[in-house]
Parts: C-alpha cells; structure tokens; sequence
C-alpha cells in the first residue's frame, strides 16, 4: 500500500460530523490540532437517495477551486447549514484524499436521509374532524418525518381539540416501515379526545362592590353555566381566558376601582370529568372619583362642546372605561365620541390622550391631552374584489370620494350602502378585513380601500309546490345584477349582460287549466346612471278557473282574470337625512271576474278596473339586507283613486235606467248592478310599516315590527272597494292567488282566519271577505347558524298579535289574536329565502292552535 491512511475527525455540535483522508495521493499526514488551509479539488455526495447530488451541493456551498480550512469553521457552516434543512438525520464531511504536494483536497458529503412518508394516518377521530385536521396540519405524503414535525402536529392536533372543549386530550405518533415502497414510512396519529369538558362555575371573591354577574359580562370568551349564558359556549380556551383575566378588571375599573387587580386564579378540573371550575380572588382597592378635567391642545372646538360629549363632572365615579369609550369611540353604535367628532370634520390624525395630573385622596384630576393635527383629504379610493359588478356602480353608492376631507360617518355610511346592495358579501365588507384605511400624515392624505366579495345574486326557480288546495309548477328567473347598457356588447350573453345590479325577472306559474299566471319586472337603482333616483316597470297576468268535471267534461265557465301594469319613480332625499327615501307609482289594474262563486269579492261577475297613484316615504338604516343587526326600516304610503262617486249626478232605477240626480248625495247604488257599480273602484289606502333591530348580545338581533293598513272610502253609500282588502291569518303565502287583496301573515291561524267576511247582495254565497283595516305586532328574537355567502341560516323565536276588522269604526289595537312559536330561515342565492316556522295561536279555538307554515320570500 503506496500511502497510510490519514484520518482528520472533527464532531460538531449540531450534527454528528467527521472528517476523513483516505487513499492520500502523498505520504503527507494530516494532524487534526493543526488545521490547514487547502483548495478544493472536487466534492462527492454518497447516502442521497431523493436529493440530487448538485442540490446537496448547492445547499452546502462547496465547489471546487474554493480555499477551505479543515478542521474550522468553513467546514461546520457546511453541516450546520445541511442540518437546518431538517432532511437529513446525519451529515459527515470526508476528506477523500489529497495532492501530492498537500495543497489541494478532495471531499466527499456522506448523509443519511430522513425518511419520507408515504400515508399520514388519524384514528379516534371523524371525519369532518380529519379534513379540519389535514387542513391545519398541511403534511402531504412524500415529506420528512423529523422530531419538529412530530412536535408541531401534536401540539396542532392538542390545540385543534382544546378548542373543542376537549381539555385532556391524549395524542400518540406510530411510525413503521412501508414494506412498498423503499424508504418510505407511515405516520399514525392515535388520537384519545377524552371527554368533552366544559365551565360550570366562576367563584369570585373581594368583590363587595361590583356584582357577579357584572364581572361575568367583562368575560368575553370564558362564560360559566348560568342562565344569562345561555347562548354563549361554555368552552374553556386558554388564550381566551387569558384576555378575559384581564377585561375582567374593566368592571372594578367602571366602578371607580382604579387600582384592582387579580391577586390569583385556579382552574381545576371536577371530579365528574366533565366540567371545570375557576376560581378568582380580587383586591378591589380603593374607589375613585373625577375632580377636575381640564382640556389642552384643543382648537377647533371650544372645551364646553368637548365636556358635552364627555358628560362628566365633577363628582362622578372615576369610571376609566367609559372614559375611554366617550374619547375614542367603541360604545354603542349609536353614541357619539370625541374622537369621531373630529374625524367627522377631516381630523383623522387626532389623539387624545387623558392623563392623571393629581390624585388626592379619592379625587383624581384628568387633564385632556389633545393632538388635533391638520384636515385629511381623501387621496384614492380603492375597490377591490368587484370582477362582476361595474366599477362605477359601487362608486355611485360612496359618500367617500377623491378631494372630499375624510369623515368617520360617511365611511361607515359607504359599508353600509356597499353591505345592502346585495351583489355582495355583506358579512365580508362589514369584517376588519373588508375595508382599511391607509393615512398618509406626511401629505394629510388617506386612501380608502373597500375589498368586496361578490356572490350569486341571480336566481332561477323551477319548482313544484302545494297551495290553495293544489299543485303549483312555478318557473322563474331573476337577475339581480343585469346591465341594458351590455346588451349590444359582443360575448356579454353569458347566460345574460350582468354587472349594472339593474333588476330584471320573469315568473311563470300554472297548474294546468285551473291556474296561470305571467308576470316580468325591471328595475332601474340609478336612472340613466346618473342619480339615485329608481325606475321601475313590471306588468302581470293571471288566470284562475274553479274548472270541475262533469260526465267527462272539463269545465271552465267560472274564471277571474287580473291585468296589470305598474310605473314607479324613486328618489332619495337629502333632508331630514339620506336614508330617506320618496317613491311615486302609477298602476293600473282590470279584474275580470266570470260566474266566479268563490267568497274572495263582493261580486261574481263583472269587469272593474283599477287606476291608483301611490306616494309612499320610507327610511331604510338597517346595515344589511339579509341578516340585519342594527338599524331600522320605516315606511308610510298612501294609495287612491280618483274619487269617481262624488262626480256622479246620475242613477239607475229598478228597470236599469240612467236617470238624472241634483248631488252624487242622491244616488241609490242599491239598484245599480255590480257592472255598473264596480266598473271603476275608488278607494284610499294607508299602510305603516315599522321596523327596529336591535343587537343583544354577539350575533343575538331582536326584531321588532309594527304595522297597520285602512282601506277607506269617499263616499258611504258607494261603500268599500271590492278589491285591495287584506286578508289576515296563516303564514302569509297566498298558493297561487296573488291579485285583487293584500295578504298579510299572522303564525298559528288558519289562512284568512282573522279576516272578517260581510253580506254582499252580489254574491251567490251573499258574503265576500272584507279586511279593511288591520294591525299587527311582532316581537322576533333571531340568531345565525350559518352567515356565508352561499347561503345564510337563522333560527328565531317569535310572539306576535294582531288582527283585521271590517269597519273603522271597528278598529281596536288592543282586540288582538295573540301566538308564538320558532323557525328556521334560509337564503341560498340561487333560489332567495326560504323558512319554516311553527306557531301556536291562543286566542281562537276553531282557527287557532298549533299550526306549521311555510315561508318563501320575505314577510311582513
């Protein structure tokens, strides 16, 4: 053997490393306390199985040519650097052999190679559970297994079921060897959940001055099993709970209790295994009251506007939240702050900052430390996410806009237009991830971006259902988002123009001979796309027979037949506010009714026709269409008729002769017939709507909504309309009878139960329906099961009470048919809003009870 082995090991402290020369070219030997310097001839990699030898290389930054010395620290960077990659279990760096002169070495890279997974498997749990798990564990088959990765998916798997309420929750990691596929693993997640724990009871001590219940209102996230908790979890999470040792405080603190603080807490496990307890220990300290406030820095408004906001006085407990509340804003919705104050007026760079000048005894003096800086003008804004809807249909619905000076409430009055447009998400736009503000204070500029999700707004309804004692084939489509101006454009028939959020639909409904009915609308939001001022059209048909079979023969000599057509103008007002809205609309309608026997109208036979004008006033401040939590919808509207008895001077008699009277007081309408009694109907209708939401706590919205509707007359001895009668009762879905009166729901009756009905000379039956006044009252306690884009689910409570009167002089809102009962809501956009609910009516044995109804569009 020419040469003696020479041997240089050096182990490092990351890795297991050691250097070698073997096969040395010269006699040279190599002493490892004696490090040198040598130029690399050339590097080998040996042990890489799925790693390219030119990655290993690259990854170690070895090349030939390059000066190294060995051993130093050339040479540990190497390791450490393959070791940080976490593919390798060990890494050595060999000095294969060296020139005869003893200047140049060759190298050679000996890894061992972590192995790769080829299944990642969970037992004891489910399967939705898994898909959440592989979601947040993100391991694909094909990676490293390392003792990092071990350590993570447990403590994700651990964390995944402590979020669930799983507290005890036991994970185990099997490994074995793929028999397969070569170097290949398969990873096992045994997975012991235990059981499901949760809080029974929060004991607070050294509270004597601030209630239980109070301290539990401040716990945000970490709620004991009480009453008042009903609807909230009673999951213990960790994280939560530290945030909530903390807000508890904020409870001494409105108190006055300045210097509270938690001297300690336990949480400890009961010995059912299924619950926990907390127990915390306060020191409440000494209570505190405002003396003097004083304001500093304050320009633009003077100190007596400021102490208005503020409503402290001297006296008052040294409540710091509500403080802190009044100056910067996160109270009700509804309150004012001094901070919005000024951002209203273009100070969005303001700071306020209170500070304790002097505390003396129980008197604390507040002085109000004011940073106004200057005006800031809105620079750009930015609209993100609209990749259907037209650009400059969001914009028209912006009260921020370029040039204008920022202001807090035309920001939140932007999302809120954006959140009822219905094109788009309304939970995402109203989220902290919807809308940012960026402010420049270098320039006094802001920009604004508002990143809208858009989801389906058109839908398409084929259907069969059951109503009015038969079967109903409805087929319809509604486009809520349809563009007239892109009907020309070549490729934007896909399946229609859209992105102009104009309101385009159809509907077709029959059963066959006994029913059809026709009807198309379009509504413009924007006419001519300049003002916010509404155009709509819509015309209709309908049919229905009381067809009947007679020896083979299919009937179809009784009819009533509806023809319609309607205008509207819409246009928002700037005063008392622009939530206001004025709507004008002209309609006209013929009822044409043949041997029609059914005792829905005061005649059979006859043709009416129907012309109205409609001013209606409405408010709209809810914060969204679908799922409203805060804001209110009124609305107060006045239909008529022109008056066409108070110009009559003429009568029939007995024998059906016109005949000349002196006043339209002198008319017998007794001996007209319905033809010439109904031909032209005449009436004045008054409706009130209101609406109020209100949010409780979280996602928990109280509706509450009051309603009332006259139909009256000119003249007495003409008597009431016929038609535009409302029929009270049931769950306000009328089948397939849509024209001719108002349909108003009432949960727990029967259909039309509460509707009164009165002796009509015209009618075979000798009676009609006649609502002609009513009232109703709902109380709806409603909270979100599911708040997505595909679709929203709600469940709600109600009570409700009303009912319907034929005369006025009848009328008493306080003779009310009472219910209550609960639902089910939901809104997919492809079909619209569909519900369930099941009331019990108290207040009426033969139509009352309890009763199941079935809800499809919104009800009022």
């Amino acid at each position: 053997m020419r040469g003696k082995k020479i041997l240089c090991a050096a182990l490092l402290l990351l890795a297991g490393f050691s250097l070698q020369a073997q096969n040395s070219r010269s006699s040279i030997e190599v002493d490892y306390n004696r490090p040198q310097k040598y130029i690399v001839g050339g590097v080998g990699v040996e042990g890489n199985s799925y790693f390219r030898a030119e990655q290993i290389l690259q990854l170690a930054g070895l090349q030939a040519g390059q000066e190294i010395t060995v051993p130093g620290d050339d040479v540990t960077g190497i390791v450490k650097r393959l070791v940080a990659q976490r593919f390798f279990e060990d890494v050595a760096v060999i000095v294969d052999s060296l020139s005869a002169k003893a200047d140049t070495a060759w190298f050679k890279i000996a890894i061992k190679e972590r192995p790769r997974v080829s299944r990642w498997e969970y037992t004891g749990v489910k399967s939705g559970e898994k898909k959440d798990l592989q979601e947040r564990l993100n391991l694909r088959p094909g990676r490293e297994f390392s003792d990092y990765v071990r350590m993570t998916s447990v403590d994700i798997i651990k964390r995944y079921y402590k979020e669930k309420g799983f507290l005890k929750v036991d994970v185990d990691v099997e490994t074995k060897t793929d028999e397969r596929i070569k170097s290949a693993i398969q990873v096992i997640f045994h997975v012991n959940k235990g059981r499901k724990i949760k809080i029974k009871d929060i004991n607070y001590s050294g509270n004597e001055d601030v209630s239980a219940r109070k301290l539990a209102k401040n716990m945000k996230e970490t709620h004991a099993r009480t009453w008042y908790n009903f609807f909230k979890s009673k999951k213990f999470k960790e994280k939560e709970y530290e945030k909530d040792r903390k807000s508890v405080l904020d409870a001494f603190n409105e108190a006055g209790y300045r210097d509270a603080r938690l001297v300690r807490d336990s949480v400890y496990f009961l010995e059912d295994g299924k619950h926990l307890n907390i127990d915390m220990v306060f020191d409440q300290g000494r209570k505190y009251y405002f003396r003097n406030i004083t304001w500093t820095g304050n320009s633009v408004y003077p100190s007596e506007v400021l102490n208005e906001i503020l409503q402290i006085k001297k006296g008052d407990v040294y409540d710091v939240v509500t403080m802190e509340k009044r100056l910067h804003g996160g109270g009700k919705e509804s309150d004012y702050d001094i901070s919005k104050l000024y951002r209203d007026n273009g100070y969005l760079f303001i700071q306020v900052n209170p500070v304790e000048v002097n505390i003396q005894n129980d008197s604390v003096d507040v002085e109000m430390r004011i940073s106004e800086g200057k005006p800031a003008m809105l620079n750009e804004i930015i609209i993100n996410g609209n990749d259907l809807t037209n650009e400059k249909v969001v914009r028209r619905q912006l009260t921020t806009r370029p040039g204008y000076l920022f202001s807090q409430t035309d920001f939140e009055r932007s999302i809120r237009e954006i959140a009822s447009m219905g094109q788009f998400d309304p939970e995402a736009i109203m989220s902290n991830a919807g809308k940012a503000i960026l402010p420049n204070q270098l320039n006094n500029t802001v920009d604004i971006v508002y990143d809208v999700t858009e989801k389906p707004s058109s839908q398409l309804e084929l259907s069969g259902g059951w109503g009015g004692n038969t079967f109903v084939l409805t087929a319809g489509v509604s486009f809520n988002n349809f563009s007239t101006r892109r009907m020309f454009e070549k490729g934007a028939w896909r399946p229609v123009p859209l992105g102009d959020a104009q309101n385009l639909s159809l509907r077709f409904q029959t059963n066959g001979k006994y029913y059809t009915s026709l009807s198309a609308s379009f509504m413009e939001p924007w006419l001519f796309g300049k003002k916010p001022t509404s155009l709509s059209l819509s015309g209709y048909y309908s049919r229905m027979t009381d067809s009947y079979l007679a020896i083979g023969i299919l009937s179809t000599d009784k009819m009533f037949e509806v023809f319609g057509f309607n205008a509207g103008l819409g246009t928002r007002l700037k005063w008392p506010d622009s939530y206001f809205v004025l709507y004008n609309n002209l309609s006209w309608q013929t009822y044409k009714l043949t041997n029609w026997t059914n005792s829905y109208f005061a005649f059979n036979d006859g043709v009416s026709h129907n012309l109205s004008y409609t001013i209606s006033l409405t408010r709209n401040s809810s914060d969204q269409q679908i799922y409203p939590r805060t804001g209110s919808e009124f609305s107060a509207s006045l239909q008529f008729t022109p008056p066409y008895s108070l110009f009559r001077k003429y009568t029939y008699d007995e024998n059906g002769n016109r005949v000349g009277v002196n006043s339209w007081k002198d008319v017998n309408y007794d001996t007209w017939t319905s033809a010439q009694r109904y031909k032209w109907i005449e009436y004045h209708k008054w409706k009130f709507n209101g609406t109020v939401y209100t949010k409780l706590v979280g996602d928990l919205v109280l509706m509450t909504r009051a309603q009332f509707g006259y139909l009256g007359y000119y003249n007495r001895n003409w008597g009431y309309s016929p038609f535009e009668n409302f029929q009270v009762g049931g769950d306000g879905m009328s089948g397939y009878m849509t024209y001719g009166a108002e349909i108003v729901s009432l949960r727990g009756y029967e259909d039309y139960s509460l509707t009164p009905r009165k002796m009509t000379p015209y009618s075979r039956n000798y009676e009609s329906y006649a609502g002609n006044v009513y009232d109703k009252f709902t109380l709806e306690l409603r909270y979100p099961v599911i708040l997505q884009p595909q679709s929203t689910i709600y469940a709600l409570a109600f009570l409700e009470g009303g009912n319907c009167w034929s005369d006025i002089r009848e009328f008493n809102p306080f003779q009310i048919k009472r219910s209550a009962g609960f639902g089910v809501r939901v809104f997919l956009p492809m079909i619209g809003l569909l519900g369930v609910d099941w009331g019990y009516g108290f207040d009426d044995t033969t139509n009352g009870g309890s009763h199941f109804h079935f809800v499809l569009g919104q009800q009022f």
